[in-house]
């Protein structure tokens, strides 16, 4: 779960656009936003992780960084999104694995995308961030003792960032987001 999201909550933050055209495109999309903001330099937008469809909420998420919003492309601005959600990790067999696709209702805690292209995704908490996909963050993982080697933390404590607590810290602090509550 995601300590920085109320419970079963997506966000969608998004650098480069802003609220306004944020919350047009998700409304767009099919994604009415639950609340929105702007702050920081982020527009965000979060939603009801019961209501909304996971896995459409993160592909919304990358597509926004591609060619219709990017500045490459004839759109405002150079996109960047991180995507957040405070739902359990999936339980489904083939969600335990980081490259595969989890199931609708699980999607992955963390997504960062850029230029049309997911650059990084993992789930957080209970050392599930040592399957990731991308290396963004890890040196910032590694000095927490979250991945690698040595992880005293969680030698000396087995619940040590069970909530990922932790790693929603590191996330938060490497993209400068703001809160969403």
């Amino acid at each position: 779960m995601n300590p920085l999201l109320a419970p079963d909550t997506y966000a969608l933050h998004a650098r480069g656009i802003d609220r306004a055209t944020l919350t047009s495109v998700c409304a767009e999309a099919g994604y009415p936003a639950r609340t929105a903001g702007e702050s920081d330099g982020w527009a965000w937008v979060t939603y009801d992780a019961t209501a909304a469809h996971g896995r459409g909420v993160m592909d919304l998420a990358r597509d926004l960084t591609g060619f219709r919003y990017d500045e490459r492309f004839g759109g405002p601005g150079r996109v960047e999104t991180v995507f957040l959600a405070s739902t359990p990790a999936c339980a489904c067999p083939h969600g335990q694995n980081y490259a595969i696709a989890h199931c609708d209702d699980h999607p992955f805690h963390f997504l960062h995308s850029r230029g049309g292209f997911e650059r990084v995704y993992f789930n957080v908490g209970r050392r599930r961030e040592s399957l990731r996909s991308g290396d963004l963050l890890v040196r910032e993982l590694l000095d927490a003792g979250i991945v690698g080697r040595e992880t005293p933390a969680y030698d000396a404590d087995p619940d040590f960032n069970a909530d990922g607590a932790v790693t929603m810290r590191i996330i938060a602090d490497h993209f400068g987001l703001p809160a969403t509550t």
